[in-house]
């Protein structure tokens, strides 16, 4: 990197110039470089289309800006390259993010301004000083407490051109020639343009919508959130804040609030009660679920979405997650891993605990007797089976609510849909059976 700055702004989960309070504290300290560290860690890790959209939105923001893009452990990339300057981020919360941060501000001047959330994670605090534990009281204390205005956007940012590693440009090249979906568009300019849309024509109909998987209801920002490509606080600044649409906003740091005070819920039960749960582990029936052959067709719809796209409705996660732990009886982890594998939008916090929320584990305070029936959600969300025939084509020929149950029909399997692989009200009987021993 050229040493002609005065410090660096090194980007992470904020892929974005406009309200980047970081970067703007870059540059009010004179000409900044800009870095971006392909971190192995994160990368081998994550799903081809993971990578592929991580990938796309940094070569997004390296078309406008002079981005110099390394590989490598960023304990060591940083201070390298870095060269005895400051280095500002926007502040991490993850478990993982955070020890790498430490471990890096143990060699450079780390500076943090901002998070990637209008409250920053460990700020919400009840009467006693302590985390909230349920989210209706979090989301009354997060709106009392409020956030900043959204943060001014360079109009002309002083960043001094910066020499890449061409190998690692390569490699996020190579990653979205090799994405193994169709990519939304990527940056911060098509970010925007989604949000507007939805802001202008679906924002008023959200509390209403959001739940109905064939219809266009949703705002699908949640990639670009996830990688900082727009900053939340934006978009509640452009909104009416006690929405439906805020409180779904309210979840996501909520959501990121926990794992900040339960670092270790990341991947182990939040609350200890279930620890003794007796889970199964039926390979067979694992695969049917991933690939979307189990026999339910609401479930197999989700899963089908989520292989061809990256992305998944909020309502189909709940009701794939509900029917992977309660009525095959797997350890949400299991689900929680394959769903980070394939969802572009994959977030630590927010998919982990999502998973915990339907298993039982997690925030809600009495989840255990919530088993999801997938006959009777694809029936009250998806009406006509549109979004059923959509995504599995072997029903595409049972007209109406008929998709829903091909068994009830004489030609419901005559195009190769497989049968139920399980009996949904034994298995619901077997999970509340479960579910109370161990809670005893």
């Amino acid at each position: 990197m050229s040493t002609s700055s005065t410090s660096v702004m090194w980007f992470r989960r904020d892929l974005r110039l406009r309200d980047n309070p970081a970067l703007l504290a870059a540059l009010d300290e004179g000409p900044a470089a800009a870095l971006f560290v392909v971190d192995p860690a994160v990368w081998d890790g994550a799903g081809a289309a993971r990578r592929a959209w991580l990938a796309a939105n940094v070569l997004s923001l390296a078309e406008r800006i002079p981005l110099a893009i390394h590989h490598g452990d960023p304990r060591e990339v940083v201070p390298r390259l870095a060269d005895g300057r400051r280095v500002h981020v926007s502040a991490e919360t993850t478990p993982y993010g955070r020890r790498r941060d430490d471990a890096v501000g143990g060699r450079v001047e780390l500076v943090p301004t901002g998070s990637p959330y209008a409250v920053g994670p460990g700020l919400v605090r009840n009467g006693s000083g302590g985390p909230y534990q349920v989210f209706s009281a979090y989301a009354r204390a997060w709106r009392e407490r409020g956030w900043p205005e959204p943060a001014a956007a360079p109009r002309s940012p002083d960043l001094v051109p910066a020499d890449s590693d061409p190998k690692a440009v390569r490699l996020l090249e190579q990653a979205v020639a090799d994405a193994p979906l169709d990519l939304p568009g990527a940056g911060e300019d098509a970010a925007w343009r989604r949000w507007r849309a939805f802001r202008d024509d679906g924002l008023r109909h959200y509390k209403t919508e959001r739940n109905r998987p064939d219809h266009d209801g949703t705002s699908r920002l949640s990639p670009y959130l996830h990688l900082g490509v727009l900053h939340p606080r934006s978009l509640l600044a452009e909104m009416d804040t006690r929405s439906t649409y805020a409180n779904e906003i309210a979840w996501r740091e909520f959501y990121a609030d926990v794992l900040w005070h339960h670092p270790a819920s990341a991947w182990a039960d939040l609350k200890p009660a279930l620890r003794g749960m007796r889970y199964d582990d039926p390979v067979d029936a694992i695969e049917a679920w991933k690939s979307g052959t189990t026999g339910y067709p609401i479930v197999d719809a989700g899963m089908r979405q989520m292989m061809q796209v990256g992305w998944m409705h909020n309502r189909l996660r709940m009701i794939t997650a509900s029917f992977l732990t309660k009525d095959l009886h797997v350890w949400w982890g299991v689900g929680a891993r394959h769903f980070l594998d394939l969802l572009i939008d994959g977030d630590v916090a927010s998919n982990n605990h999502g998973w915990q929320w339907v298993a039982g584990t997690g925030t809600d305070a009495s989840p255990y007797f919530r088993v999801f029936n997938p006959v009777t959600q694809g029936l009250k969300f998806d009406p006509q089976g549109d979004y059923v025939r959509r995504w599995v084509p072997e029903l595409a020929h049972l007209p109406g609510k008929a998709a829903h149950e091909p068994w009830k029909s004489d030609v419901g399997y005559e195009h190769g849909y497989p049968p139920r692989i399980v009996d949904h009200a034994a298995e619901r009987a077997e999970a509340l059976e479960r579910y109370q021993a161990a809670r005893v």
